[in-house]
């Protein structure tokens, strides 16, 4: 079974319920589900996630590429990217921040599935290099 615990960041409401049954049903702990940048940053600094799941459309003052930029320096979380959008403009903007995944929608379980393990495998295997570093 899949370990993960995963904040969604996404405003439409019906597809942040979507996105939460599938990470349930792929085993994974939803810490919450926040609708605007703001609420994310204060989500993700309460619940402890591992991976954020950040649509980039967000409707306030930040968008989703400002509050994955804040949450990563704040807290040093991965980020995977849910978008509609596949412009070379916003793509751009999304790489200058180190994503550790970028998922275009409509995605399905699978899409998802896939997306989460290669974000959390490279999340250990960075936390264990890092620790590796530190004992020499």
């Amino acid at each position: 079974m899949a370990e993960g615990r995963i904040l969604i960041v996404e405003d439409e409401h019906i597809v942040a319920m979507g996105i939460k049954r599938m990470l349930k049903n792929l085993g994974y702990t939803v810490t919450g589900v926040a609708s605007s940048g703001v609420d994310a940053i204060s989500k993700a600094e309460s619940t402890f996630p591992d991976l954020v799941l950040m649509d980039i459309m967000l409707k306030g003052e930040l968008d989703g590429i400002e509050a994955a930029k804040e949450i990563k320096e704040r807290f040093n979380l991965p980020v995977v990217y849910l978008t509609a959008y596949s412009d070379s403009n916003i793509l751009e903007r999304a790489k200058k921040t180190g994503p550790f995944g970028y998922i275009v929608k409509p995605f399905d379980e699978k899409d998802l599935h896939s997306n989460i393990e290669i974000a959390l495998h490279r999340l250990r295997r960075e936390k264990e290099s890092f620790e590796g570093e530190n004992k020499e």
